[in-house]
Order: structure tokens, then C-alpha cells, then sequence
């Protein structure tokens, strides 16, 4: 990653150079830490931020699930996010606040550990692509068993079986995969929620496993603002073959349209109506085009 100017570390901005944590530090070893996936976007108004306080909101939860005290609180997290991108001069961007424990701790519990909190924001488009129609595979990896987990926690140990699942598709040759739960239904992707749609419905997994994903809850509403009719269910691998549509919904990836499983086509293989429509409103709504959705904006600005 090139340099990407500064970063909100331990509540200070510092350079991208200077922006160092320990050897030592407890997250690297074992995975304890949390972050968020948050974006801003170019509107008629400057630049807005997506859903900050329902991304910041998911953060300190996350946190708590693995007993970290953050020293800050919830609102001068959000003033961090807004400016760390101002600072950088950004009109759109990927943001990434991370909150870890750090050097201090070496055994399994955590107490002791130094706690550190950073934010940082790049330019970065479409993580899948944007407009391209994804070839997929389902993985051999299986999303956690609910009980090993805290399933609404974005912690990063989490993520080692979707950088495992993401080599073995990129390997074979596909965009991205599909993972499974513990009963063998459709969970979601390594760092996206799924949707099917099919004779004119969307339906989205109901699985204890999953993120429930703010992207995914954003394009629910967008769904039957349109009048699309939207389940939650149990959904299994021959219903994703059978579909007439499929897409990933993440903030890196915002809505993708799935084209392919195992080589099989879904539905047409193409950019189906459904999924047209819903990302065409999405990026509306982000874009700050769409009045009924400002709501979901913050603006960017000091």
C-alpha cells in the first residue's frame, strides 16, 4: 500500500510512516482486535460518510465481546473518522478504524494489554470490481459454528478462515466464494453478505453464523422501497444454482453481481434486473441523490 498521508492514532494524527505498533503486540499474536469497514462518498454536499454511527455503534459492541475498555467514547470516535478524512483531503474513501490490544500481554488473557485505537482512510474502489459480474465457487471452508463465536462481532481473528477460503478460490481461478454454515445452508462470502433472487423475490441467509451486515440491512430497505418483496430464510447451495440472480453486498464490495457458481451460470450469467435495480439505488442513496436516505449520511467536513 502506497503512502496514504495521515492516520488517527492513539488520538493524534500521524504519518503513514510513523504509524508502528510492537512486536509484542497481543493482536498479532492472537487475533484480539476489531475494526470496521466504513466509506465516504462524493455528494451533491461534499463528501458523507455511510452509516458512521451504525459502524461506530458495531465497533464498541464488537469490543466488548473481547472485554476491551475503549478510552474513548463513541462520539469522539465518529470526530476521529470525519477527521482523519478531511485531512487527507478525501472525497471518497474506504475508512478503516481499528481498535486492538496491544504490547503489555502475552498469555491468552488479555489483561494488562495496552489498549490501542487507530483510523485510517485511502482512496479504494469497488472490492470486487463494481460493474463486473463475479465468477464464484463455494468454498471448502465453513463459516464458524455460532457457538464458538460471537456472530454480530467483527473481530480480527475471525477473518483467517476468509483469507484461507480467498486463497483457495483466487488459486482455482475464481473472483471470489461462497461459504457455507455448520448445517450446510448458504452463510455468506469471506467479507460479504448474500443475496438470491428468484421469480421476482429477494432472499437473504438467516443463519447464526453471519454477520448481519449494515450493507445488507441498507439494501433490504432499499429493496422494498422498491417494491422488491425481501425474506430472510434458510437458503441452501441447489437454491443458489436454481436462482435467477445472485449478488454480494459488503461495504468494500457494495453490491456485486454473481454470475457464476462452480462454473454453473446464475440465471442468465449476466447483470440481472433485480440486482441492476438495487445497485442502482444503493449507489444513489450513498452518492447523496436519493432525499429519503440522507439520513444515513454524515458529513465529512471539520
Amino acid at each position: 500500500m502506497k503512502n496514504i498521508g495521515v492516520i488517527w492514532y492513539d488520538g493524534k494524527l500521524v504519518s503513514f510512516a510513523r504509524a508502528r505498533v510492537h512486536l509484542l503486540s497481543h493482536a498479532l499474536h492472537y487475533g484480539s482486535s476489531v475494526y470496521e469497514g466504513i466509506r465516504a462518498y462524493d455528494t451533491p454536499h461534499g463528501p458523507a460518510i455511510f452509516r458512521l454511527h451504525d459502524h461506530v455503534d458495531r465497533l464498541f459492541r464488537s469490543a466488548a465481546a473481547l472485554s476491551i475498555k475503549v478510552p474513548y467514547s463513541e462520539h469522539a470516535i465518529e470526530d476521529a473518522i470525519i477527521k482523519t478524512v478531511a485531512a487527507n483531503k478525501l472525497r471518497e474513501c474506504y475508512i478503516r478504524p481499528l481498535i486492538f490490544y496491544g504490547e503489555g500481554q502475552m498469555t491468552l488473557f488479555p489483561r494488562g494489554a495496552k489498549v490501542h485505537i487507530a483510523v485510517a482512510a485511502w482512496p479504494w474502489g469497488a472490492y470486487l470490481g463494481g460493474s463486473k459480474v463475479l465468477s464464484t465457487c463455494l468454498s471448502p471452508y465453513i463459516r464458524f459454528h455460532p457457538r464458538s463465536i460471537a456472530p454480530g462481532a467483527k473481530i480480527g481473528g475471525y477473518y483467517a478462515t476468509s483469507v484461507m477460503a480467498t486463497i483457495d478460490a483466487r488459486r482455482r481461478g475464481f473472483d471470489e466464494c461462497i461459504m457455507l454454515d455448520h448445517e450446510g445452508y448458504l452463510a455468506e462470502g469471506p467479507g460479504e453478505n448474500i443475496f438470491v433472487a428468484k421469480h421476482g423475490k429477494l432472499f437473504t441467509p438467516r443463519s447464526p453464523s453471519i454477520l448481519s451486515g449494515i450493507t445488507r440491512a441498507s439494501v433490504v430497505q432499499i429493496a422494498r422501497d422498491l417494491g422488491i418483496p425481501v425474506a430472510t430464510r434458510k437458503i441452501s447451495a441447489a437454491e443458489l444454482r436454481s436462482a435467477d440472480e445472485a449478488f454480494f453486498t459488503g461495504t468494500a464490495a457494495e453490491v456485486a453481481a454473481i454470475g457464476k457458481v462452480d462454473g454453473k451460470k446464475i440465471g442468465d450469467g449476466g447483470l440481472g434486473r433485480i440486482t441492476q435495480r438495487v445497485r442502482s439505488a444503493y449507489l444513489e442513496a450513498v452518492h447523496g441523490r436519493l432525499p429519503r436516505y440522507k439520513k444515513w449520511l454524515a458529513p465529512a467536513v471539520l
